[in-house]
This record gives C-alpha cells, structure tokens and sequence, in this order.
C-alpha cells in the first residue's frame, strides 16, 4: 500500500517538475504557470500549500485503505479518483513550493493562514476533518460494507473540512495558481460529497 502511494505521489511531482522547467509550455489562461511573482512565507498561498498537501495526504491513504477491503466496485472508483487527483493535487502544491524557494513545512500550527490556528490533539488528528489515529484503526480492521460506510463518513467530513479551506484560499490568495486550484477543490468536494451521500444512502446509512 505504501509503495503504491509513493509511486503515485512520484508521478505527480514528475509531472510538476516538467511543468515548472518549462513553463512557457502552455498558456497562462490554462493555469500551468507559475506566477513569477512568490508569496511570502506566511502567505495564505504558502499557508493553504502546506496544509492541503497534508489533509490529502491522509485522503489518498484511506482510500488506499478501503481499496484494498471492498469489491464494490462504486466505492473502489470513487477511492481511485481521490487518490489520483489528491495525489496530483499534493504534488502540484509541493512543488509550487520549491519553485518559490519556501519550506514544506510550516514553523508554527496549522491553519494560521486562514485567521486561526488549530493545536493538533492527541489523536492523531491534525487538522479539523482529519481522521484520528483510532478511525484510521477502525477503517484498516473493517471490510466489505462496514469498510465501504465508515470510508464514506470519515471522507465526507473530510472533504467538508477541505472545501472550507479550499473556500478560502479561493478568496484570498494572491497567486492565480492557489485561486485556481483551490476554486477546482471547492467544486470536485463538494460533487463528491453528493456522490458519498447517495453511496451511504444505498446502504441504509446515515453521512
């Protein structure tokens, strides 16, 4: 499991280096560039960077997780577009980043950038929407549908968590790259959570 991320993160960044070496690739309405311009550290773009390539970092490894505990073919679909687009997401905003020479890692707690700060707890849980280290226990010992409705609850707070942030940086970044992506999230989360609610509902259960 944790091979097959790699490699899916790997890929991802692959695709950003050869985007920002060459950045005159594509046109800057296209949104493949990266403003010369780079924010400060304590930017909401470097802010929102740092945070959301952490939130999807735990995105991609529950779906991973449910993946590899379902034959459902809906939900394994649905987990295979989360690990893709989450892993290319993170890769994208990683390296944005590098390109701006600013570390991967912020010096303080999360979620400063947004106007607040969030004290990680005990639990493993980082960031609000975030999985604790016991319902990522729980997802890992499940399967089948137990598996297929605990993946969907704990991903619908996810993703609910997510768009907020994602909502805000929309709003408040500087760099046309953090607007854009951000804005995309805000619509991909929010559709996907509509498909997790009909999901669960099939099941009998609620979000």
């Amino acid at each position: 499991m944790v091979l097959a991320g790699a490699a899916v993160l790997l890929v991802a960044l692959g695709l950003v280096a050869l985007m920002v070496v060459r950045p005159s690739a594509a046109s800057p309405s296209e949104g493949a560039t990266v403003s010369r311009s780079a924010p400060a550290e304590d930017s909401v773009d470097a802010g929102f960077a740092r945070d959301m390539a952490i939130h999807h970092q735990q995105a991609v490894e529950m779906s991973f997780i449910v993946r590899d505990r379902t034959d459902d073919e809906d939900v394994r679909r649905l987990a295979y577009d989360i690990i893709n687009t989450q892993a290319n997401q993170r890769g994208m905003m990683l390296g944005w980043l590098e390109v701006w020479g600013l570390p991967k890692s912020a010096a303080g707690p999360p979620m400063a950038w947004m106007g607040h700060t969030v004290e990680p707890g005990d639990d493993g849980s980082l960031m609000p929407g975030m999985a604790t280290d016991a319902e990522l226990a729980a997802l890992t010992a499940a399967k089948g549908e137990k598996a297929e409705v605990l993946f969907l609850r704990l991903m619908t707070v996810h993703h609910r968590a997510g768009a907020d942030m994602a909502q805000a940086a929309a709003g408040s970044a500087t760099t046309d790259v953090i607007r854009n992506l951000a804005a995309g999230m805000v619509r991909g989360q929010q559709s996907e959570m509509g498909l997790m609610a009909d999901l669960l509902e099939e099941r009998g259960a609620k979000p």
